[in-house]
């Protein structure tokens, strides 16, 4: 197996470039890119066979980052996701500083902060959010381990992350809206 820092540094250096990769997160296996590349999103939407109206989800590694991309964050929002027990994605209104193309209609973005430390410590390097969706060809089913990856994905992406192959992840993060209302809506359990 690679050692960590060898990856975040060979998937740093293709998302600098513009490139999308493979890689694991704190929940299932993801296709990712810079989130403030609309270039490099847009590979993705291609990739996925994914309308560009249905918005992906965006990794952050800490409270610095979400106010870089949210100038308002309600309380409930930081209330949420400390009783969390496991991964928790948060929509929240009006983004700024991503690619427009990843801002759903609503004006609204999925954000989850994670604490796995590849995707933990390629965030630091890159100083920017990273994007995250299910390594899925839009509409067939999320993958639950690397094996179950489609060829088309693995070819498609510029960089495979060569971490945690074996590992198998029963199912993706919690999905909550959060509005500046204070409207609180569950999307996924």
């Amino acid at each position: 197996m690679q050692d960590i820092n060898t990856e975040i540094h060979n998937a740093f250096q293709v998302i600098q470039n513009g490139g999308i990769i493979l890689y694991p997160t704190d929940t299932v296996w993801g296709i990712g890119c810079d989130a403030t590349n609309p270039e490099a999103v847009k590979k993705i939407y291609a990739l996925k066979k994914r309308e560009e109206s249905k918005s992906m989800i965006v990794l952050m590694n800490g409270e610095k980052m979400m106010y870089t991309v949210f100038a308002a964050i309600p309380e409930v929002a930081w209330q949420i996701l400390d009783l969390s027990e496991k991964p928790t994605t948060l929509i929240l209104d009006n983004p700024r500083n991503v690619a427009p193309n990843i801002i759903a209609e609503d004006q609204s973005l999925a954000v989850r902060i994670v604490k796995e430390p590849f995707c933990f410590k390629l965030m630091e390097r890159m100083k920017r959010p990273l994007v995250s969706t299910s390594a899925n060809i839009s509409s067939q089913p999320t993958p639950k381990s690397f094996k179950e990856i489609s060829p088309e994905i693995i070819k498609g992406v510029d960089y495979v992350v060569n971490l945690h192959r074996e590992k198998i992840c029963d199912k993706p993060s919690t999905i909550i809206k959060l509005t500046l209302d204070s409207k609180v809506q569950i999307i996924r359990k």
